[in-house]
């Protein structure tokens, strides 16, 4: 009697880097399939047998595991319903040899063969598996070499002025592959500089924007997406004026070249816009240094009603901020229940109590109530709320100066006890904060 052949179950994987040509009635991923089907019915006598799922990846590129077909492949070895893979080259599998070391991991683990027909190999046998690290080796090479000429082709083109794609700038469209002119947008771009110029502050140009209904670039796709504008921010403000493509020039990796497109910008301009930002980013430095460290001096008390002093304490080069209680100073630690505190967690503290006491309904109704009395005109509670709401999310992004001014404004005293903290609001401050909600609902 014959001994059974043993039934060797087959998987054919196919892949294809670019869509180029897949909707053809023959394709490439088709060949390679033809040509492992038939070393398959070569191998008819060893009792091969092919599976009757279809692996096949077209579009996807072999330097990443993300592939549909691959991972379904993976899967069906680990449920080990498959004995021996075979592709038409090695690299159609994996061009990445770390990647390629992972997925023979997962073979071996199921005792899965992989077999190249074009190479007449497979990993059964060790030197099976020293051809096949040689192979990939040079399949990476040659990826390597790829991505080093797409790199250099497109430092080359930047060279040259060309757009290289992305999201196209405020101010053009994407017109046959080139920045064309948008004369609207580019009047936009134009008023921000020159508001700028007079208001010197990205946050007060970007709610002045916002008051007028400006948005960021709307633009669409090349598969037809569309992508609204959003209300500009300070951070949109700050891009704009930071973007060298408005002077006509193409940047690539920090590096200015002529551009193919036109400039909306003149250099007398952007010198000027870029004179103030760097004057701003002094005072905003210098701001920081002289007022956060005395946000709340003179407006913190310890448990005795003694004020509490700043300080702070350098260690390894980095600064720890502190208030300490002046009757600590005097009379010694010991004697103290709060000898200091940490500067910026009580500040922060403060802010957070500030913040939530302006938002409660009796405050509220107190400013409401405050600023009826106040002039002839009259305010609407909604717009109360409404001032008092935005003052939070606009907290972070004023000069210290001006949060200090806040602070002093609104806040009376801090004291602080063992078990806690209250912060008790200034009456005038809270008319005067009258007083400027009024400009701002009239504004």
């Amino acid at each position: 009697m014959k001994t059974p052949i043993r039934k060797t179950r087959c998987a054919i994987y196919t892949r294809k880097s670019s869509e180029e040509g897949l909707e053809m009635e023959f394709n490439s991923l088709d060949a390679q399939r033809e040509a492992a089907l038939a070393y398959i019915q070569s191998q008819k006598h060893e009792g091969w047998i092919l599976v009757g799922d279809r692996y096949d990846d077209g579009g996807f590129s072999g330097g990443t595991m993300q592939r549909p077909a691959l991972q379904r492949l993976l899967r069906d070895v680990e449920s080990s319903v498959i004995d021996v893979i075979v592709v038409y080259k090695v690299d159609r599998l994996s061009r990445s040899l770390i990647d390629f070391a992972r997925i023979v991991e997962v073979f071996d683990k199921h005792n899965v063969s992989f077999v190249s027909i074009t190479q007449q190999f497979n990993t059964t046998t060790s030197m099976g598996r020293l051809t096949l690290n040689i192979l990939l080796s040079f399949a990476q090479f040659e990826r390597e070499v790829i991505g080093e000429r797409i790199r250099d082709k497109f430092a080359a083109s930047r060279a040259r002025g060309m757009w290289m794609g992305g999201t196209p700038p405020l101010g053009f469209d994407v017109r046959e592959r080139k920045l064309a002119l948008n004369e609207a947008e580019a009047e936009l771009v134009r008023l921000v500089f020159s508001r700028f110029l007079r208001v010197g502050s990205a946050t007060k140009l970007a709610q002045e924007l916002r008051r007028t209904g400006h948005t960021t670039k709307s633009w669409t796709t090349q598969d037809g997406k569309h992508r609204p504008g959003k209300p500009i921010d300070k951070g949109a403000i700050y891009k704009i004026l930071n973007n060298r493509v408005y002077l006509g020039e193409a940047v690539h990796k920090g590096t200015p070249y002529l551009g193919e497109h036109a400039p909306i910008i003149d250099r007398a301009t952007w010198d000027k816009v870029h004179a103030i930002l760097a004057e701003n980013t002094v005072a905003r430095a210098n701001g920081s240094r002289a007022q956060t460290p005395a946000l709340l001096r003179g407006l913190i008390f310890g448990p005795g009603g003694h004020a509490m002093t700043p300080s702070h304490t350098r260690k390894a080069g980095r600064l720890y901020r502190y208030y300490v209680a002046s009757d600590a100073i005097r009379q010694g630690y010991a004697n103290c229940s709060v000898r200091s505190v940490p500067a910026a967690e009580v500040e922060e503290a403060v802010v957070a109590q500030v913040r939530h006491l302006l938002r409660t309904p009796e405050i509220i109704a107190r400013i409401w109530a405050a600023a009826k009395c106040e002039g002839e005109e009259a305010i609407a509670e909604r717009d109360v709320v409404k001032a008092i709401t935005d003052l939070a999310p606009l907290w972070d992004e004023l000069f210290p100066a001006e949060q200090a001014r806040i602070v002093r404004l609104l806040v009376e005293r801090v004291d602080l006890a063992p078990d806690g903290m209250q912060v008790r609001l200034r009456a005038d401050g809270l008319q005067t904060l009258v007083e400027e909600l009024r400009l701002r609902v009239a504004a």
